[in-house]
């Protein structure tokens, strides 16, 4: 797993795990904001790494598990914000579960959670969105342009995602939807002190309750913010200057 740092001389430490279906440089407008003030690092998850291209997913537990190994490696113990946005909110999840390296502040971003709901029917899930991804991969730009025909997402963005389907292998796709909607998680409240935010936007509050719900019942003293006129995981890529005014707010 490559690891990209920016602003290493800096001594707060900001972490940023990306989504599934993208790479490292998901947050390629928010680096130059945050890299003055902070020391920025961004793990480019196993599958979609390319700088490792003949690897695959391995899973949200051992991904955690890799990442604290990382931070100790390193002589980092503490991680004043460590922000994850849909898959990377499940490793934020799984890491604060693991309680290896302490970590001040915690942001969310549309974290996807296990599901709670009979093993088979989440078999029925996964294969459900593993063909959906494929599809895409098959299809490429033409189908993206098709298939995400709003004005959220540019050409470039579209183009991004079809160079990302490109790369990406079946095994990558499958683990990753398979892993990100059942990782296992210690049973009961999960004892993080620190503050914890969990952001959503307006127009997936629908695909996220069930999200939110399991988070109020695993951690005490969540602040649940809904970002209006926002979709799943528009912040980095499309408003990362309130993305960046939001994370100086709460460690800046």
């Amino acid at each position: 797993m490559t690891v990209y740092e920016y602003g290493k001389d800096n001594k707060k430490t900001v972490v940023l795990i990306h989504p599934s279906v993208v790479m490292w440089d998901f947050y390629e407008y928010v680096i130059p904001l945050l890299e003055k003030d902070f020391h920025v690092i961004i793990p480019a998850l196993p599958g979609y790494d390319e700088k490792n291209p003949k690897t695959n997913f391995t899973g949200i537990e051992s991904i955690s598990e890799e990442l604290a190994a990382w931070f100790i490696e390193n002589s980092i113990t503490e991680i004043d914000l460590l922000y994850g946005c849909s898959m990377g909110g499940s490793v934020v999840l799984r890491m604060l579960a693991d309680n290896i390296i302490a970590v001040r502040n915690t942001i969310c971003d549309g974290g996807i959670t296990p599901y709670q709901i009979p093993w088979i029917i989440t078999r029925f899930i996964a294969v459900k969105d593993f063909l959906l991804i494929s599809t895409g991969k098959i299809g490429g730009f033409g189908l993206l342009e098709k298939a995400f025909a709003t004005d959220e997402y540019s050409k470039e963005d579209l183009q991004y995602m079809a160079k990302v389907l490109h790369f990406i292998s079946y095994k990558t796709i499958w683990r990753t939807f398979e892993s990100c909607n059942n990782y296992s998680m210690p049973k009961g409240t999960i004892n993080y002190s620190g503050h914890f935010e969990y952001w959503y936007g307006d127009k997936e509050l629908k695909e996220r309750k069930k999200d939110i719900s399991y988070v109020k019942s695993r951690f005490l003293n969540v602040k649940f913010i809904e970002m209006k006129d926002m979709g799943h995981g528009s912040m980095p890529a499309m408003y990362p200057e309130k993305m960046v005014e939001r994370i100086m707010a709460l460690i800046g």
